[in-house]
């Protein structure tokens, strides 16, 4: 055999081996079992022979669905999952046809905790709750009401199982009263909040100075703090017992600081 058709033969060979790695695609579904099964839309293949999707599985396991029709159902209650379990759904389906998923937001885990508790130690100033209910794992924003608003302070990461579970988070009060609350925010995009708490704290008031800055502002001990222009954009945030001002320019500004809402001007 010549070299000229071993190079013909194998030229072939790689299309053949090419073909039978491209003939079928994979849509990947990742997330949480909510409770609700999933449906899908699928076409004929456009050979016209068969339908777009020929199998799917759930965490690796070969489900029994019915996917030789336009339409089927991936049940999941005979898979024994419970809410909240992680969930990775395959479909395998030919190359010339694309199935579709048309509810894959029920894997996305939903806001759904009930608070059984929530209160502040006031000696370790700790923020504790007792939540219940959870159907996926979301995080926990703790928030502060501060300067007329409420302000996010730390997170939390959330078990997501229905179980009651105890969460905690070292917060920084301000002197006076204090008042927090926990919230989930899920793929609605709309919060789920807990009940707030509050307490009164007996440290001292903080205070600051000078009026008239050029360099520093000066707080008598740590404290968290926002400093606005005067047409409401956020200049500088943080905490700590002193601001450095010198990159700001000259002009008036809104100073937060812990229970207090002053101004100052930068000279």
């Amino acid at each position: 055999m010549n070299r000229k058709v071993k190079k013909i033969i194998l030229f072939f060979g790689i299309l053949i081996a090419g073909l039978s790695v491209s003939h079928a695609g994979v849509i990947v579904l990742e997330g949480n079992y909510q409770g609700k099964n999933l449906y899908v839309q699928n076409p004929f293949a456009s050979s016209g022979v068969g339908f777009c999707a020929y199998e799917v599985t759930v965490n690796g396991q070969v489900t029994t669905d019915e996917v030789n029709s336009s339409a089927f159902e991936i049940d999941f209650k005979n898979l024994g999952l419970k809410p909240g379990d992680k969930v990775v759904v395959k479909i395998e389906h030919k190359d010339d046809c694309t199935p579709k998923v048309l509810n894959p937001e029920v894997l996305k885990p939903k806001s759904t905790f009930t608070t059984q508790s929530i209160s502040v130690d006031p000696k370790t100033s700790t923020l504790k709750w007792t939540a219940k209910d959870e159907s996926g794992k979301l995080t926990y924003t703790i928030e502060q009401f501060r300067w007329n608003k409420w302000v996010k302070v730390g997170e939390v990461d959330g078990i997501g199982t229905p179980d009651a579970h105890e969460y905690q988070f070292k917060v920084s009060p301000n002197s006076g009263k204090n008042k927090f609350r926990v919230k989930q925010v899920d793929y609605t995009g709309q919060p789920r909040l807990s009940n707030p708490t509050d307490f009164n704290s007996d440290i001292p008031a903080v205070t600051e100075g000078p009026e008239k800055v050029k360099d520093f502002i000066n707080f008598s001990t740590a404290t968290m703090y926002e400093i606005y222009d005067e047409y409401g954009n956020i200049a500088k945030r943080g905490f700590g017992d002193k601001v450095d001002v010198t990159d700001l320019k000259k002009g008036i500004y809104y100073l937060n600081y812990d229970n207090s809402m002053t101004q100052f001007i930068k000279k």
